[in-house]
């Protein structure tokens, strides 16, 4: 996957218990330069009903936000059908497709990994994770689904807190939204 390693970032996305949670760190960085701590990576969107997380450039989140908000107005908030809309406009479109970033897009029912190759990935198991800490939120995030009665916020929390502690592109001021 061409956008595998993104040093930008953590987004964790928890679907346990009937919540659906998005969560993301603060960190902006520049090369080894720590320049911002409380960047706003998760956003809600459509009328509160859709969560979306960006790893990669901050002027292409902005973009790509924009991008993915056009689609869910068009297709009335149909997250399946604009999640697949912006995958091709940013494969396809000549500026959007130099793009170097990954979203993660959500509602109540479904989980969607987009990147500007094409990909739309639906998780198996409810949690997905991106970003140069994605692996160590993705394995903490199992983990305590698996072996603890936490919700889902709280699972989204601790695994990003772990990440944390591990990625030194990801920090601990965390930014959570949760639907449901």
């Amino acid at each position: 996957m061409k956008n595998a390693n993104i040093h930008s970032t953590t987004i964790l996305s928890v679907r346990h218990k009937g919540k659906s949670v998005l969560a993301g760190d603060g960190q902006v960085t520049w090369g080894d330069t720590l320049l911002k701590a409380n960047a706003r990576k998760v956003r809600t969107m459509y009328k509160g009903t859709v969560l979306a997380g960006f790893a990669g450039a901050a002027a292409d989140a902005f973009t790509l936000f924009e991008k993915f908000e056009q689609h869910l107005e068009a297709n009335r908030g149909k997250l399946d059908k604009s999640a697949i809309n912006l995958a091709k406009e940013w494969r396809t479109d000549r500026f959007l497709r130099r793009l170097e970033a990954q979203m993660i897009v959500m509602d109540a029912q479904q989980t969607f990994l987009i990147s500007g190759t094409g990909d739309i990935i639906e998780p198996d198991d409810d949690v997905i994770a991106i970003g140069s800490g994605g692996g160590y939120a993705l394995a903490a995030a199992r983990a305590l689904v698996r072996h603890s009665d936490l919700s889902a916020r709280d699972i989204a929390e601790q695994a990003m807190r772990i990440a944390a502690e591990i990625c030194i592109y990801t920090n601990d001021r965390l930014i959570i939204e949760e639907l449901g």
